[in-house]
């Protein structure tokens, strides 16, 4: 919307809103500040995002200003491959890609990607230090390969998710310093979830929720470690209301400031 043509009972409402003397808003009224996660020299924070099925001009914009409000960090987004489930990204294509940043974020979705060479330049990044966080299509991106590079990273294997619904969340790892102030009642906005058809040796599962359809409790919040590397990961994050909810988009923050190393365990 131009923001010269406001209706006229917004314009009238946006003009109140202005000269609304700051003296008469009590101090209880206004919204309390919290504290950063970590404050310090910024974080230099990679989201590499794009492929099929979600909208990732909202998921970037929620996710990166979310992290911004908890911590000191500077973002570098990539937007690549189209939105199918097979493309490949230009930026891996230099083999020191990832050596400008302190934490990666995948939350890119290219399912049927299935070349070795590719992919490989990507874990190639991680195994030389580069911490990951990885977001929920991350799982099933580069599905259709014959090689578990990818799944090793990731520290879960998934092949398909389940039916969208709203699904309670289970904490069982409450000392994490992810988990730190997470209810325990949360219930996700309309997500799908992810079964999960392995857990690599070095993952810990953080939170879990139940099949609505097996019954079966499938990790959902974890970290893990790959080759002496943090790395955290999600399978929720289909939606734009779980990328509105300020208990996701928290939680994504904690993770990505705990994989940079600036929140010890």
């Amino acid at each position: 919307m131009n923001p010269t043509r406001l209706p006229a009972f917004l314009a009238a409402a946006t003009l109140a809103a202005v000269l609304v003397p700051t003296a008469l808003i009590r101090a209880e009224d206004a919204p309390a500040k919290p504290d950063k996660l970590y404050s310090g020299k910024p974080i230099r924070g990679l989201l590499i995002t794009g492929g099929c099925c979600h909208n990732y001009l909202l998921q970037a914009a929620a996710l990166t200003k979310a992290v911004e409000v908890q911590a000191d960090i500077e973002w570098k987004v990539v937007n690549e491959g189209g939105t199918g489930t097979r493309g490949e990204i230009d930026l891996y294509d230099d083999p020191d890609w990832a050596k400008p940043y302190d934490v990666i974020v995948h939350n890119e979705c290219f399912a049927d990607t299935d070349s070795e060479e590719y992919v490989k330049k990507i874990t190639a990044g991680h195994k030389a230090g580069k911490p990951a966080v990885v977001i929920h299509c991350a799982m099933h991106t580069y599905r259709a390969a014959k090689f578990d590079d990818w799944r090793e990273l990731l520290g879960v294997t998934s092949m398909h998710h389940e039916h969208q619904s709203k699904y309670p969340v289970k904490v069982v790892a409450a000392d994490h310093p992810v988990m730190k102030g997470f209810p325990k009642d949360w219930v996700t906005p309309m997500d799908e979830l992810y079964i999960i058809k392995k857990v690599w040796p070095t993952t810990k599962a953080l939170a879990t929720s139940k099949s609505e359809l097996s019954g079966e409790e499938q990790p959902v919040i974890w970290t893990s470690d790959y080759h002496g590397t943090r790395v955290f990961g999600t399978t929720y994050g289909h939606s734009d209301d779980t990328f509105r909810d300020p208990v996701f988009l928290n939680t994504l923050a904690r993770g990505i400031v705990w994989a940079a190393g600036k929140l010890p365990d």
